[in-house]
């Protein structure tokens, strides 16, 4: 008998759809109190600069320093912990780089023009941004997966310059996160966090230069800073818990099922994990499975709350029915685990990424598979893309006409004004008619 909380629905039951949707559903917003706590911290930086981060830095993260300047890492501190690695580590840290490079370089945007009959010129010009700011949570959590998917394509972009916060608790460095800072060539690196790293990031202060976008993951507090500084700066996205759906026809193995579920789950007890499956016989497997394997996992208790919270194994009636519900959810992962994935590839429309068939477990994404690990979540997915090198590009319109171009065009622009009601629009179109 199966021990471990987690859903069994049924796609055949009258009220299926709304249970999903009901399991799906998550409010990001902020908490009144972290909403509260994050305005102040926002609204001190913004007014007294450094004072204030170096006051934030020494309540939240016990970190005393004499100016923010002394909050910068030297690039010789960065190369160092590149150094002091052991070979398997860099070996790895490296191959992961390449990785993401190689796929990442495949993405740049270029500039473009056509030229018209009358010799009027239009096009598009690609511009990297000029500086970028990369929040990276630090102390124990060791998190250089982050370092290499968010810089990589800021560098790959062209970026001018990239500056990456990380928090340092009682000055606690996380050798790996530097060392991937080294690898990536972040530009520099300032021993802050929280939601004072990101407004000065926002707002620029006499130490760190403003940025004109803000990328990377945080907590609570991190993710509602950004939200509020959104328009001043540019950011990523707002993230959600981690997500993953699985799509089995149950040709797999239940016990790499059940720890690909595992993987998703143990990041938070809000993560999202959810199997579609057809086989009745291959879910039970999966469920006891799970009950074998969570006993033997050092975050079981945060598998188990995640599992009973958002979890669900679910046996649909088909394929085609289990892609239909797929593009429903728009999970951030989906894994396609089948013996002939790439069949049922072509009818996924809305998944932050795609791991298709038994052997592209979607851990290998994490780190080193080379797509980028920034993915919507939230189902956000129907509407938005994985983080990627044009993330850090922008696009700006080239409009060259020419005379005779103007002749032809400038009567239809003076028509639609005058239909707005703006005559000025429209006296300046009809003043090229010569």
């Amino acid at each position: 008998m199966s021990q471990t909380s987690i859903r069994r629905l049924d796609s055949r039951a009258p009220d299926f759809l709304a249970t999903l949707d009901a399991l799906l559903a998550f409010e990001a917003a902020a908490s009144a109190s972290i909403a509260g706590a994050v305005s102040e911290i926002l609204d001190a930086v913004r007014i007294r600069g450094d004072e204030a981060v170096l006051e934030y830095t020494r309540r939240f993260d016990g970190l005393d320093a004499a100016s923010v300047e002394a909050l910068e890492l030297p690039r010789g501190a960065l190369r160092a912990a590149l150094e002091a690695l052991d070979a398997g580590q860099r070996e790895a840290l490296e191959m992961a780089a390449g990785r993401v490079r190689a796929y990442h370089e495949r993405q740049k945007g270029e500039s473009w023009t056509y030229t018209e009959a009358d010799g009027s010129v239009l096009g598009q010009q690609v511009t990297p941004l000029d500086r970028v700011g990369l929040y990276v949570p630090g102390g124990r959590a060791a998190y250089p997966s982050s370092v290499l998917m968010n810089a990589i394509p800021a560098k790959v972009a062209g970026v001018g310059e990239l500056i990456m916060t990380v928090p340092t608790p009682r000055g606690e460095q996380n050798p790996l996160v530097l060392a991937a800072a080294a690898i990536t060539g972040v530009d520099r690196v300032f021993t802050i966090g929280g939601a004072q790293a990101v407004a000065a990031l926002a707002y620029g202060t006499r130490a760190i230069a403003r940025v004109d976008k803000i990328v990377g993951p945080g907590n609570a507090f991190v993710a509602e800073a950004k939200r509020r500084v959104f328009g001043m700066v540019g950011i990523d996205m707002v993230a959600g818990p981690s997500e993953v759906l699985i799509v089995s026809d149950g040709s797999g193995h239940a016990d790499w099922v059940a720890m690909d579920l595992f993987a998703q789950a143990e990041h938070d007890e809000l993560a999202q994990s959810i199997l579609l499956c057809t086989d009745a016989a291959f879910i039970d497997a999966v469920h006891a499975a799970i009950d074998r394997l969570l006993p033997e996992m050092p975050r079981r208790d945060t598998i188990a709350r995640s599992l009973a919270n958002r979890g669900a194994l679910i046996r649909v009636d088909s394929l085609e029915q289990a892609c239909t519900l797929a593009n429903r959810i728009a999970p951030e992962h989906l894994e396609l685990a089948l013996d002939r994935a790439e069949d049922w590839i072509g009818r996924i429309r809305h998944a932050g990424a795609i791991f298709a068939g038994h052997w592209a477990v979607e851990a290998l994404g994490d780190y080193c598979a080379g797509p980028n690990h920034v993915l919507p979540t939230m189902r956000s997915a129907r509407f938005s893309s994985p983080l990627g090198t044009y993330d850090f590009q922008k696009r700006t319109s080239i409009v060259q006409i020419s005379r005779a171009g103007a002749q032809r065009l400038a009567p239809a622009a003076a028509l639609l004004a005058d239909g707005e009601g703006l005559q000025a629009h429209a006296r300046s179109a009809r003043m090229r008619l010569i």
